[in-house]
């Protein structure tokens, strides 16, 4: 079809490079605008600047011999991405975040090249077991029932937010009788749905208002409600939540719990159960914590809340369901 008005063809350059603009880059809700005053800043660019460690040799020359001869140590980790866990930097391509980051120091402790292989959540436990993985670096929780399978060391405490718009009179969440009456909105299916389910039926025993639970698919949409005031609180990751009050500043944090609720939970390496890796893994975590580079890290992505002073190998895990 011809165009023939003049007007619209002037702006033809200009609507075309809006629409390439909805085609590329990363997600909205992932990438970090400029930091307003008061704001903390957050390098997502591909062009990292790592921190890095030095090579162990005493730790390196426990590895398996294939993974040392090979010299690699392959990563799975989720594709998809959840900033500040891991995400694509502003080139839409590379991998970054505070899970890559620590991977990174772990291969560079055990004197090898880190290949990361971002894949798919369910992808991730399959090749892990089947050896095509050396371990998964992936906001992996320990579970009792995962422990079957494979061999954890830990670097995490699993923690979950109540976050609030910043300008909220709610100042502190600590146990069930602070929520409710409240609209508070949470992912469907997730744990920490069942954690706010558990809590309103102990509010409604004991006489309680009975909380208004909310559910949103975007995260965009979920700050809104929250700027809004249609919800009061949401509960989730805290490494999302601290993110997003980082690079946002439009929120706050009121309130933390176990990402096990009433549970300890942790974070950990994962790796095939039995293959000889999860020592030597546990090892350069623990030499990363030592030497002050792990809290670096952590410090970096604002999840210094999450820190360990010590890593595990394999402690107990969330109970079978």
């Amino acid at each position: 079809m011809s165009v023939r008005n003049p007007r619209l063809l002037a702006l033809l350059p200009a609507l075309l490079a809006l629409v390439l603009a909805g085609c590329a880059g990363p997600d909205p809700d992932q990438a970090a605008p400029p930091a307003a005053p008061g704001q903390s800043t957050v390098n997502t660019s591909p062009d990292q600047q790592r921190i890095r460690a030095q090579k162990i040799d005493t730790i390196a020359a426990q590895l398996p011999a294939a993974i040392r001869d090979r010299g690699t140590l392959v990563v799975g980790t989720d594709g998809k991405g959840s900033a500040p866990l891991q995400f694509r930097a502003d080139d839409d391509q590379t991998m970054i975040g505070v899970e890559v980051d620590i991977a990174q120091l772990v291969a560079d402790t055990l004197g090898l090249r880190l290949d990361l292989q971002p894949t798919s959540w369910e992808n991730l436990f399959l090749a892990v077991e089947s050896g095509q993985y050396d371990a998964g670096f992936s906001n992996i929780t320990v579970t009792e029932e995962r422990k079957d399978k494979y061999d954890f060391a830990t670097y995490r405490v699993d923690t979950l937010a109540f976050e609030a718009a910043k300008n909220s009179p709610i100042e502190h969440v600590d146990k069930p009788a602070d929520v409710a009456g409240r609209t508070v909105a949470v992912g469907a299916g997730t744990n920490q749905e069942q954690i706010l389910l558990r809590w309103d039926a102990q509010n409604k025993a004991a006489g309680l208002p009975p909380m208004k639970i909310q559910y949103y698919a975007a995260p965009g949409d979920r700050y809104l409600s929250l700027a809004s005031g249609r919800i009061e609180l949401y509960l989730g990751p805290y490494p999302g939540s601290a993110y997003h009050v980082a690079v946002k500043g439009d929120t706050k944090i009121v309130g933390q719990l176990s990402g096990g609720g009433e549970i300890k939970a942790d974070i950990a390496a994962m790796t095939k159960r039995g293959n000889g890796l999860v020592g030597p893994l546990n090892e350069a975590l623990n030499a990363l914590i030592k030497n002050g580079e792990y809290a670096r890290v952590l410090q970096r992505w604002n999840l210094s809340n999450e820190a360990v002073s010590t890593s595990r190998i394999n402690p107990p895990g969330l109970p079978r369901t």
